[in-house]
């Protein structure tokens, strides 16, 4: 089957091996030699070729996308980051519609369920101030972080493995926010990322810059 959407991330330029993570004496990732760019233009001829109908990138900052986009043919449908209201993204996603770049939203609940979270980490589906905003639609907070991406003209990826969430996640095209509800919920922003990724020393790590 054709794929739709085929994305390229900075955590795929690793050392090629039998390893799927591949790591050095110091328990670090070893980085593929290969640039990202390079990997790019073999991406375009795959659409090519027929084999994918469009590429995109994820996890990819500013800096890096203006790199691809001064060599690409076919330029990125799609960059996939992480959104939700303490991590809003905005600079990015501006820059992004400026360039026609769509973006989806991995992590748009917070991740609540994510692993290592510590004790006393700020849970986005307990936020008081969005619960007050989801009681006056008579949704959930997951309904309406959900219904926050979409009014934002964002795609939007939730997860979740309940068949009644699942089913939740979807009944949110009967409401739509205000203009005073987004303002609200957008002032949460205090770039709470839930997803920053341990190899902070790889030399494409996006998140050392501001956006």
């Amino acid at each position: 089957m054709v794929g739709l959407i085929k994305a390229i991330s900075y955590r795929q330029s690793l050392e090629e091996g039998e390893e799927l993570f591949p790591k050095d004496a110091d328990d670090k990732i070893i980085a593929s030699p290969v640039d990202y760019v390079d990997t790019y233009k073999a991406m375009e001829k795959l659409v090519e070729q027929g084999l994918t109908k469009s590429i995109g990138l994820s996890n990819f900052n500013k800096r890096q996308i203006e790199r691809v986009l001064e060599v690409a043919t076919i330029k990125p449908a799609m960059l996939q980051i992480e959104v939700h209201p303490y991590l809003n993204q905005q600079p990015l996603i501006d820059f992004c519609k400026l360039h026609d770049i769509a973006i989806t939203a991995y992590s748009p609940l917070g991740s609540p369920d994510r692993p290592w979270a510590k004790p006393g980490d700020p849970q986005l589906l307990d936020d008081p101030r969005i619960k007050t905003i989801a009681d006056k639609y008579g949704k959930t907070v997951a309904q309406v972080l959900i219904r926050y991406a979409i009014d934002r003209g964002i795609v939007v990826i939730p997860k979740s493995v309940t068949k009644s969430r699942i089913i939740q996640n979807f009944n949110v095209f009967d409401f739509q926010l205000t203009l005073d509800d987004i303002k609200e919920i957008a002032s949460l922003e205090c770039k709470g990322r839930v997803c920053m990724m341990g190899d902070t020393y790889h030399p494409d790590y996006p998140f050392h810059d501001e956006y």
